[in-house]
C-alpha cells in the first residue's frame, strides 16, 4: 500500500493528516486520489466506512484558492447528519490552509445565519438538495464559479427521491467542472445521471470482498415471532452488554414505540428519525458519540452516514428491505479495524427478505432461535435437519405392509417422541420422507384396520401422520 506522500499532496495537507494520525490511504483513497488530483471525473463505488470522504475532500483542499471568496466546490449529500459529519471532517483539513471558509447548508438550521456566512464568502459549500435549492431561489447562492462537484451517497439520494432536485442544481453549475460521484451501489438512475452530467469518468469499484468487512463483523439471525421480538432484543442486549448499539426500525412510529419501551426498562436510549427537530437530532448524536447513550433507535434515512467510533453492535429490529440497506446498516459497526456484531431479528413472514439478503452477500448467516428459556442454536436449516431425520426414519422401516393397529401404535410412539406439539408433529411428517404422502401410504390413521398396500416407508410413515394429529390434540 502506498502512502499519502506518494500522491504529491502539499506539505500543509500532509502535516495535517499526520497530526490526525492518518498515515496510510484506504483502498478507495488509493484508487481515487491519483485521477482526482489530476482533475479527472470519477465514479467510485464503495461502501460507507471505507474512507470516501477523505478521497474527495483532499483534492478539493488542494485546489481551492483561498483568495477567491466565491463557492468553488460543492458537495451534495442526502441527509443532514451526513452533511454535519462531512463538514466536521472538512474543517479539520481546512485548519492547515488559512483563508478557506466552509458553509454547511441543510434543513433545520437557521437560514439567516447561513445567509450571513454566504455573504462573507465560502469557498466550499456542503449541503442537502432541498436547502441548496432554497438558497439558489433566494439568490443567496450563486454556483457559476463552482469547478468541483461531489455527489456523495448518490444511491441514497435516488432512494429518497432527490434526483430531480439534484439535476436542477447541476444545471446551475458550469459544464466545465470536475465531477466526483461516490456511491455504495450503482442503480440505473445513478448511471444515467453519470452519463448525462459527467465527462468521460474514471470508473472505480472497490472489490466486493471489501464491501462487507466480514472479518470484523459477526453476523447472526435470531428467529422469533412479532410478539416475542421485543423480548428477544432485550434478552440479547442483556446477554451481550453492548458498549454502543444502533437499533434499526423500518418506520418512525416503530422507532418511537421501541425507544419508549427501552427507556421504560431503564436503558440509556434515544431515537433518531425524521420527525425530530434538527436541534434534537444534533443533541441525540452528541450524546451517542460521547457514550451518554448506550442505544440509538433509528430509521434507515436518519442513520445514513452515521460514523461513530465504538459502535459494537447493530440490531436489525425490523429486517432491511433489501441487501443494500442491510450492508449499510451492518456497516455502522466493525469500523476502523474494530470488531462488531450485527443481529437481525426474523419472524416467519420475513424469511423471503432474509433469503434475498443471504443471496446478495453470498453467505448463509448463522441462526439462533429465541425461546422463553433463552437462545437455542440453529446450525442448520430446519428443512435440512428434517430431511436428515426423514432419511434415518425411512431406513428404519422394513417396507412391508402393516395393519392399521400396528401403524397406530407406531403413530402414538411417534407422537410421544415428537413432544406432543403441533410443530413437532409436522416435523414427524417430514421425517417420514417429505410430507403427508408417505404418512398416508403407511396407513397411519389411528387404530383403524387397513389392508391396503403400504408405502415404502412402512411404519415410520404412519408415525409421522399420527404423531402430527395427536400432537395437535394435546396442544
Amino acid at each position: 500500500m502506498s502512502t499519502f506522500e506518494a500522491f504529491g499532496l502539499s506539505p500543509e495537507i500532509l502535516n495535517n493528516l499526520r497530526s490526525q494520525g492518518i498515515v496510510q490511504p484506504t483502498p478507495v483513497q488509493e484508487a481515487a486520489l491519483p485521477p482526482l488530483l489530476a482533475g479527472e471525473d470519477v465514479i467510485a463505488q464503495a461502501q460507507t466506512g471505507t474512507g470516501k470522504t477523505l478521497a474527495f475532500l483532499l483534492p478539493i483542499m488542494e485546489r481551492i484558492q483561498p483568495q477567491k471568496a466565491h463557492p468553488q466546490a460543492l458537495v451534495i449529500m442526502p441527509t443532514r447528519e451526513l452533511a454535519i459529519q462531512v463538514t466536521a471532517e472538512a474543517r479539520k483539513l481546512a485548519a492547515g490552509k488559512p483563508g478557506i471558509h466552509i458553509l454547511a447548508a441543510y434543513g433545520g438550521q437557521d437560514v439567516e445565519r447561513q445567509l450571513r456566512k454566504l455573504e462573507g464568502g465560502s469557498q466550499l459549500v456542503i449541503g442537502t438538495p432541498g436547502r441548496l435549492l432554497d438558497h439558489m431561489r433566494r439568490g443567496s447562492l450563486a454556483l457559476g464559479g463552482v469547478t468541483m462537484l461531489v455527489l456523495d451517497e448518490a444511491d441514497q439520494m435516488l432512494h429518497m427521491g432527490f434526483l430531480q432536485e439534484v439535476e436542477e442544481i447541476l444545471h446551475a453549475i458550469p459544464r466545465r467542472r470536475q465531477s466526483m460521484l461516490f456511491s455504495a451501489t450503482m442503480p440505473d438512475g445513478i448511471r444515467r445521471l453519470a452519463k448525462n452530467y459527467m465527462n468521460a469518468p474514471r470508473d472505480i469499484r472497490i472489490s466486493s470482498d471489501s464491501d462487507i468487512p466480514l472479518d470484523n463483523i459477526r453476523q447472526l439471525v435470531v428467529e422469533c415471532t412479532d410478539r416475542t421480538k421485543q423480548d428477544a432484543l432485550i434478552a440479547m442486549i442483556e446477554r451481550d452488554r453492548p458498549y454502543l448499539a444502533v437499533i434499526f426500525c423500518r418506520t418512525k412510529r416503530r422507532a418511537k414505540t421501541l425507544n419508549e419501551a427501552l427507556q421504560s426498562k431503564g436503558y440509556a436510549s434515544d431515537e433518531l428519525h425524521g420527525d425530530l427537530s434538527q436541534a434534537k437530532r444534533e443533541q441525540v448524536m452528541r450524546a451517542f458519540r460521547s457514550a451518554k447513550l448506550q442505544l440509538l433507535v433509528a430509521t434507515d434515512v436518519a442513520a445514513r452516514g452515521i460514523d461513530v467510533e465504538g459502535v459494537t453492535h447493530v440490531y436489525n429490529y425490523d429486517i432491511p428491505q433489501d441487501v443494500e440497506y442491510y450492508i449499510h446498516r451492518i456497516g455502522r459497526t466493525g469500523r476502523a479495524g474494530g470488531k462488531g456484531l450485527a443481529v437481525t431479528f426474523v419472524a416467519p413472514k420475513d424469511l423471503p427478505e432474509l433469503r434475498d439478503i443471504e443471496r446478495g452477500i453470498s453467505q448463509r448467516i448463522k441462526r439462533q432461535r429465541y425461546e422463553a428459556s433463552g437462545f437455542a442454536e440453529r446450525e442448520k436449516p430446519g428443512e435440512e435437519a428434517a430431511a436428515k431425520s426423514g432419511r434415518r426414519a425411512g431406513e428404519r422401516g422394513d417396507g412391508r405392509p402393516k395393519k392399521g393397529g400396528a401403524a397406530s401404535r407406531a403413530g402414538k410412539s411417534g407422537g410421544r417422541a415428537a413432544g406432543g406439539g403441533r410443530a413437532e408433529g409436522r416435523r414427524g411428517e417430514e421425517r417420514a420422507g417429505g410430507g403427508r404422502r408417505e404418512g398416508r401410504s403407511a396407513g397411519g390413521r389411528g387404530g383403524r384396520q387397513d389392508s391396503r398396500p403400504q408405502g415404502r416407508s412402512g411404519s415410520p410413515g404412519g408415525r409421522g401422520r399420527s404423531g402430527g394429529r395427536r400432537g395437535g390434540r394435546q396442544r
